[in-house]
């Protein structure tokens, strides 16, 4: 390796700025936070809705005269 080109890495604590969860990496930069994270993000902990795909699949319904 080259010497002086490569940048430091910091084991650093990346923060969630929604539930305040912390978890410990490695990066260049010294702080992180998130807005999301994988504990409170809808589409892990299960809770996602899917509302838009009903409305678009009954509109393709009515535009075709598909009955149900």
């Amino acid at each position: 390796m080259k010497k002086d080109i490569h940048p430091d890495v910091y084991q650093i604590t990346v923060t969630c700025a929604s539930c305040g969860t912390e978890f410990s990496t490695h990066s260049t930069k010294k702080d992180i936070k998130v807005d999301t994270c994988s504990n409170c993000h809808p589409f892990y902990t299960g809770r996602q809705r899917f509302q838009a795909a009903a409305g678009r699949i009954e509109q393709f319904n009515k535009k075709y005269g598909i009955k149900e």
